[in-house]
C-alpha cells in the first residue's frame, strides 16, 4: 500500500489559527478548546494527513470544531517530519517528494504508539471518551483504533490506506463504534468501488452501532482539508463534509 500525488496536493485556506501547541503524553499536539461550556470528559482526536499536526488548514479545521463544542487535538504522530505543506501548497504540489521513504520512516504501529501515548495523559486529565475525525493518512489510523474499540466514534474523509474489502470487513466484525466515510469522486487510494464495497458490508442497518457514507460528486481526494474553494463542487464538499462530521458527532458523541 502507498499513497498517491493527491496526497501531497492542496490549497492553503485563508484564516488565522487560534489554537495552541502543547506537550501532550510527551508529545507535540495542537489543542483547539471551545470557548464556552463543552463536555471536558471527551476529546475529538484530529487524525492528519501527510501534511500532519503542522499543517494551517487543520489547524483552522480543528478550531472548528472547537466552536462546535469539541475540545479538539491533533497528534504530532509523524514527529515532527510531516510531508512540507510549503511544498504541497505550492503550483503543481510536492512534485519530487519520495513519499514511499517518508512512508517508511512513518509507519502506522509508530503513529498509533505515539497516539495511545497522548490518549493515556489525556485520561490523566479526566478525559473518558474520544472520537476521530481522520483525514487520509488518518483515515487508516482511526480504522485501527476502532478495531480495538478505543475510539466511541469513527469518522474519516477520503480514507487512505485500507484494504478492500478486508478492513472493512474487520471492522463489522470487531468493532462498536459508528462510523462516517465521506468519499468523493476521483480517489485512487479509496476508489468507487471501495465505497459501493463499504455500503454492502456495513450498510443497510447490518452494522448496529450505525453507519453513514457521504459521496461529493466533482471532488478529489484531499477535497475535506485541501481542496480549492474557489471551485464550487470543492467547496460545497469541504463544508458538507465538515458539517455532516459535526452532525454525526452529535448524534453519536
Amino acid at each position: 500500500m502507498s499513497l498517491c500525488k493527491d496526497c501531497i496536493t492542496g490549497v492553503r485556506h485563508e484564516g488565522t489559527p487560534t489554537g495552541t501547541i502543547a506537550q501532550i503524553g510527551g508529545f507535540d499536539c495542537y489543542v483547539a478548546t471551545p470557548t464556552g461550556d463543552y463536555a471536558r470528559d471527551k476529546v475529538l482526536l484530529y487524525f492528519p494527513d501527510a501534511l500532519g499536526m503542522q499543517s494551517p488548514n487543520a489547524h483552522l479545521l480543528a478550531d472548528a470544531f472547537a466552536t462546535n463544542g469539541y475540545k479538539t487535538v491533533i497528534v504530532d504522530y509523524f514527529e515532527g517530519e510531516p510531508v512540507p505543506h510549503e511544498r504541497v501548497f505550492a503550483p503543481g504540489g510536492a512534485q519530487g517528494f519520495d513519499l514511499l521513504a517518508w512512508l517508511g520512516r512513518h509507519p502506522a504501529p509508530r503513529a498509533l504508539e505515539i497516539i495511545r501515548a497522548v490518549i493515556a495523559a489525556l485520561k490523566v486529565d479526566g478525559v473518558t471518551k474520544f472520537a476521530s475525525t481522520g483525514y487520509c493518512y488518518g483515515g487508516r489510523t482511526g480504522f485501527d483504533l476502532g478495531f480495538t474499540n478505543e475510539l466511541a466514534v469513527v469518522t474519516t474523509a477520503h480514507p487512505s490506506l485500507l484494504k478492500c474489502p478486508e478492513d472493512l470487513e474487520k471492522y463489522a466484525a470487531m468493532s462498536r463504534a459508528p462510523l462516517l466515510i465521506n468519499s468523493c469522486e476521483v480517489d485512487q487510494q479509496f476508489p468507487v468501488e471501495a465505497q459501493k464495497k463499504a455500503d454492502e458490508i456495513l450498510g443497510g442497518g447490518k452494522f448496529a452501532p450505525g453507519y453513514e457514507r457521504t459521496y461529493w460528486e466533482g471532488c478529489h481526494h484531499g477535497y475535506a482539508v485541501r481542496g480549492d474553494m474557489s471551485d464550487p463542487k470543492a467547496k460545497a464538499g469541504m463544508e458538507g463534509t465538515f458539517e455532516g462530521t459535526v452532525k454525526f458527532l452529535k448524534r453519536y458523541f
